[in-house]
């Protein structure tokens, strides 16, 4: 082995030293630091707490110093379960800031929708429905909505009934008749007369029918 070489053998290890020596320093520099840190921490921790102390006596407040080592105790004890729960809580608002946008649109979708339903008459509308609704509630005991829920059947079916298109026919027939009737100026019958109007054909189709009606009413009732 040359002089040489043990010169670059010497000269490598000399700087292996180096760095050992200054990651040695370092990490004595980071340890005073820390240590700092931690004096000035006590220091603060202690004002605080000599702060808190005298503004609670002030209060009123008796500290009790087992109840607050063992709150201590189970704050360290649950840290997991107060990160998931702080964890969730950031979950919760990037939930929230994603959303806020969605929910703006919606809002002003509604508001427009409400909008288009108020120009078009509809919000008037339900509010005479609220009237309507006032009025029934007014007029009508609970005793009546009892007995409408009781007889309920018998009225839809009746109502289904009435809605069947010969009904309709029927009724708007005679409307149409009533409305083109002119009640104030009605001829007067006499017996002789009456009984003459009863060998007309529409006579005795129409009591045709009313006979048949009542006969077909009786047997309903039976």
């Amino acid at each position: 082995m040359t002089e040489q070489n043990i010169q670059n053998q010497i000269d490598d290890i000399n700087r292996k030293l180096d760095i050992i020596l200054e990651e040695v320093f370092a990490q004595k520099q980071n340890r005073e630091s820390m240590n700092d840190l931690m004096d000035d921490l006590s220091i603060v921790g202690k004002d605080v707490f000599k702060n808190t102390v005298v503004e609670l006596d002030k209060a009123g407040v008796e500290l009790d110093g087992d109840a607050l080592k063992g709150t201590v105790i189970k704050i360290i004890r649950n840290i997991g379960t107060i990160n998931e729960a702080l964890d969730a809580l950031e979950s919760f608002n990037d939930f929230i800031k994603d959303a806020s946008p969605i929910a703006r649109q919606v809002g002003l979708d509604t508001i427009q929708k409400m909008n288009e339903l108020d120009q078009k008459g509809y919000i008037e509308f339900f509010r005479e429905l609220t009237k309507i609704m006032d009025n029934i509630v007014t007029h009508f005991s609970a005793d009546d909505v009892r007995d409408l829920a009781d007889n309920i059947v018998i009225i839809l079916e009746t109502v289904k009934g009435m809605t069947q298109p010969d009904v309709l026919k029927a009724m708007n027939n005679g409307v149409e008749v009533f409305k083109h009737l002119n009640t104030k100026d009605i001829p007067e019958y006499s017996l002789w007369k009456a009984m003459k109007e009863m060998r007309s054909p529409e006579m005795k189709k129409g009591l045709g029918f009313m006979i048949t009606f009542l006969k077909n009413l009786s047997k309903q009732d039976v």
